[in-house]
């Protein structure tokens, strides 16, 4: 039997629209930060957040930076092509290629992508955080299978960059 409220009124709705609220405001406060957290609390009743991240001499695995909501880096391929970008994790988690199981994924081999474009998702805690690419380019290789799990700043998908 759910909970109910003073006036006999099930509490179940109100709690699924708080979460779900708390779970949007979430993702645009990872998105806004300058790179992911180690750890991050939050509380409703009288508001407490909390962010930590890892101090400097604390024994961490340091990875090159990238853009906190999982934009394209450039980096030097093994194949030796230095113009290779490569949209990466924004955090620890799970890559999706679709919005949804059994769905198109977001972008295959080939297809031209813009800055901006959402290509992926990660979810981290079950928050599912869009990973975008920030360049103009040809999806050359999906580096990660779907549903794999994946580091943080792990390349995910490889770009031809384009002009224009």
């Amino acid at each position: 039997m759910s909970p109910e409220n003073d006036d006999g009124t099930d509490r179940e709705p109100d709690l699924t629209a708080a979460l779900d609220a708390v779970r949007r405001s979430t993702l645009r406060l990872l998105a806004d930060l300058p790179r992911p957290p180690t750890a991050l609390r939050i509380r409703a009743g009288a508001l407490t957040l909390e962010a930590e991240w890892a101090t400097v001499g604390a024994p961490v695995a340091v990875a090159p930076a990238a853009d906190p909501v999982g934009v394209a880096a450039p980096v030097t391929a093994a194949d030796g092509d230095p113009a290779r970008h490569v949209v990466r994790a924004p955090t620890v988690g799970v890559f999706y290629r679709a919005p949804e199981p059994g769905a198109k994924p977001f972008v295959t081999e080939g297809d031209i992508v813009q800055p901006g474009q959402q290509v992926g998702i990660v979810e981290a805690m079950k928050l599912m955080i869009p990973v975008h690419a920030d360049a103009h380019g040809t999806v050359t290789e999906v580096l990660r299978a779907d549903g794999a799990p994946v580091e943080y700043d792990e390349p995910l998908i490889a770009l031809s960059p384009l002009d224009g």
